[in-house]
């Protein structure tokens, strides 16, 4: 049997099927990886193996043996990254619109890892597989912005617990469809796939996994309102589908918004501005700011001449 790597979670709640709670507390593992593990018996609760439909209680200690990874096939590839900061334990990118995070059917290649392996040779952790190494969350291939990944297991694990303990500060701006009529908001909506389009998610109530958004106004302009976002949790396509869900999606997102494209835009006006964690290594808290990208900002400058 490969070497594995455990992982210790505590349950929160009661009645909560145990693969939805770890797929909850792990945003990094999908409930169907969770789901492979437990048939693997990789799954522990008092020393026995767990199914995936056995109800939690609060207090509970889950093991996870996460194996680790086999020799990664992804090709390094010299493509230049806006690193913000690097140090031993973890690296924090600027990602711009238009790279994929991870290798995905249709896309093998020209991804952040691919240039993560080339830039950081075998200082990333593995617990995410051959395909992710490294990556502790994920943002959107069109939307830009801060991205930390781990280079080793020990950080991996550290800034995933920040995660599932909200500890790990994640803001982002984005312009949204017309006029919010509060100044601030929190949009607290489970998400989960759509019920008929597998490629999108959607707001599903008892259906979906926790997703908190909260929101605040920067700017007001004719028919657009310029918001940063702080995430609370990770969801795919969270804050996306969060403002299409109270009437406001975002400017150029053809998904959740109308199907036109808008000059000038690559996909929705999203950007990962601010990213604030505890430092795995020291303890310390560090927060990390990049500015918005140019075609961001001639976003709003054109919106400023509206007024």
């Amino acid at each position: 049997m490969p070497a594995m790597t455990p992982l210790d979670l505590t349950a929160d709640r009661a009645g909560e099927r145990a693969d939805q709670f770890l797929s909850r507390a792990l945003p990094q593992l999908t409930r169907s990886a969770v789901q492979k593990l437990m048939e693997e018996g990789r799954v522990l609760c008092a020393g026995q193996p767990v199914r995936k439909n056995r109800k939690t209680a609060p207090g509970e200690i889950y093991t996870l043996l996460i194996p680790d990874p086999a020799p990664v096939d992804v090709v390094p590839q010299d493509i230049p990254l806006d690193v913000v900061y690097e140090d031993g334990d973890v690296i924090v990118v600027n990602k711009p619109v238009g790279m994929v995070v991870h290798p995905a059917p249709g896309h093998p290649d020209g991804t952040l890892v691919n240039a993560l392996l080339y830039h950081c040779g075998k200082s990333l952790s593995g617990i995410n597989g051959e395909l992710r190494p490294g990556i502790v969350h994920r943002i959107d291939r069109d939307t830009s912005g801060l991205i930390i990944a781990a280079k080793h297991d020990a950080a991996h694990l550290a800034l995933a617990g920040q995660l599932q303990d909200h500890s790990l500060y994640r803001e982002y701006h984005a312009v949204a469809v017309g006029s919010l009529r509060e100044d601030a908001g929190t949009v607290d909506a489970p998400i989960g796939r759509h019920p008929t389009d597998r490629k999108k998610m959607a707001v599903r109530g008892k259906d979906g996994r926790e997703a908190v958004t909260h929101w605040e106004v920067l700017a007001r302009y004719p028919g657009h309102t310029y918001v940063k976002c702080r995430l609370e949790t990770g969801r795919t396509h969270q804050i996306r589908v969060h403002m299409a869900s109270i009437g406001h999606p975002l400017l150029g997102d053809t998904v959740y918004g109308a199907k036109k494209p808008v000059p000038g835009l690559a996909g929705q006006c999203l950007h990962a501005k601010k990213l604030s964690f505890l430092h795995p290594g020291t303890g310390e808290r560090m927060t990390v700011e990049c500015p918005l990208p140019d075609w961001f900002q001639a976003v709003l400058d054109r919106l400023e001449r509206t007024l």
